[in-house]
């Protein structure tokens, strides 16, 4: 990721390179006039001013312009690496640093990913049946609430049942063919749309939502069965990161496919905004409807946040999350942190602000030496270490980079890191 990484430029090294094919024969143009108008017109020494034109063209020589980005760049991704925050290349930093408003998954990003089953109610039959069925439906699942199901079977003793013909139903659920019978297992707006869903359970499955629990319903050729009740904790962390966007001046909010009530419950213990019951493209038509007026980073972590982490202008994977979203995203935080999200966003800040420092410095010099050079001031030792000490000074303070750390409380005293602010208005998708 890091050779990757290196090989995608910024946008800002893009220009410096496209800037120095312009500034080069300028300068070998202005040292040919130095060299020869002075002495045809104005009858000066030609020894004199050949001298000045070849300290002209000493100091013009753009290594450090053309250095200054690359350095930084370098030095952001290895300081980003050695904290478990990879990205892949120049314009992902300079996308990173731009970014006003965050937008979460849920399950596996906010949350641990690891839900737990917390309550089975039966409708017909036993228990053990139920469990069996909707193990069976979810057989090999690699989303977390069909892996927690198989688990809460398998720790009981419950065999999964023998299923056939098994199909995801994305968004909603999944189900499979049982003994003969269609075996669904799903959300309540699945079951309410095969008009499984009656008053009774209606309500009941209200209460297990308003206690921050994702409930799934269990069908038999679309008949309920009974319901099975999870539930996911937050990240110790997530907290501390959506108020550690806020200081930065950074809106966020949750999108999650989740129901409105378990998402109302977890977003207001971590102070976000957020939408629910949002099938994947749902989650694109979010990001996208954002990104009309803000810079948006999309964090991530599963199957279905793949194409919402592409829309967004910069996608973060969870380094849990799956072989899909790692390849989509364009960064990935591998310590599953929460926190990493805004550390990831104050080291691209840095790095900008290191590359503005290191522009100003190759620039500032040559003008101040350039025109010392033509009027004589300075000689040709004086341009030769003017240029080289350029260089050295823009890898120095690109270096600096190297002891930044994006998650210590002495972040922000960084080089070139300095508090922004954007609009903090809440977020409406």
């Amino acid at each position: 990721l890091v050779e990757e990484a290196e090989s995608a430029r910024a946008p800002t090294e893009r220009f410096i390179d496209r800037f120095s094919r312009v500034y080069m024969p300028a300068v070998v143009g202005m040292a040919a006039l130095v060299a020869v108008v002075p002495p045809l017109v104005f009858g000066g020494a030609w020894g004199e001013w050949i001298y000045r034109a070849l300290a002209l063209l000493l100091i013009g020589c753009p290594c450090a312009l053309v250095i200054s980005v690359p350095a930084s760049i370098t030095s952001a991704l290895s300081t980003g690496a050695r904290n478990g925050l990879l990205m892949k290349g120049g314009a992902v930093i300079e996308a990173a640093a731009r970014v006003t408003h965050v937008a979460f998954d849920k399950t596996g990003t906010l949350t641990h990913g690891k839900p737990r089953v917390t309550d089975v109610q039966t409708l017909v039959g036993k228990e053990a049946d139920l469990l069996a069925l909707a193990a069976g439906v979810e057989n090999g699942a690699s989303h977390p609430l069909g892996q927690a199901i198989c688990g809460a079977a398998e720790a009981r003793g419950i065999d999964s049942a023998v299923a056939t013909q098994s199909r995801a139903l994305p968004g909603k659920g999944a189900e499979a063919v049982i003994a003969g019978a269609t075996i669904c297992i799903g959300s309540p707006r699945l079951a309410a749309e095969r008009g499984a869903l009656s008053a009774t359970l209606r309500a009941e499955v209200e209460t297990l939502e308003a206690q921050g629990k994702t409930v799934v319903i269990v069908l038999r050729d679309n008949e309920a069965q009974g319901l099975i009740a999870l539930r996911d904790e937050p990240r110790a962390d997530a907290a501390e990161a959506v108020a550690q966007l806020h200081a930065l001046g950074i809106s966020s909010v949750m999108l999650t496919g989740d129901n409105r009530r378990t998402a109302a419950a977890i977003a207001e213990g971590l102070g976000i905004d957020h939408r629910a019951e949002l099938m994947p493209e749902d989650k694109v038509a979010a990001i996208q409807n954002l990104t009309v007026e803000a810079r948006v980073m999309m964090i991530g972590d599963g199957i279905n946040d793949a194409p919402a982490l592409a829309a967004a202008h910069v996608g973060v994977a969870m380094g849990s999350g799956t072989d899909v979203a790692l390849e989509t995203a364009d960064a990935a935080i591998l310590r599953d942190r929460v926190t990493d999200v805004p550390g990831q966003i104050r080291l691209a800040r840095a790095a900008m602000g290191n590359i503005r420092q290191n522009i100003a410095i190759a620039l500032g010099l040559k003008a101040v030496f350039l025109v010392t050079t033509v009027l004589g001031i300075t000689g040709l030792w004086i341009a030769i270490l003017a240029d080289t000490g350029a260089t050295v000074l823009v890898t120095l303070n690109a270096l600096r980079l190297l002891f930044f750390r994006p998650t210590t409380a002495e972040r922000l005293a960084a080089p070139g890191c300095r508090p922004t602010t954007h609009a903090t208005n809440e977020t409406t998708v």
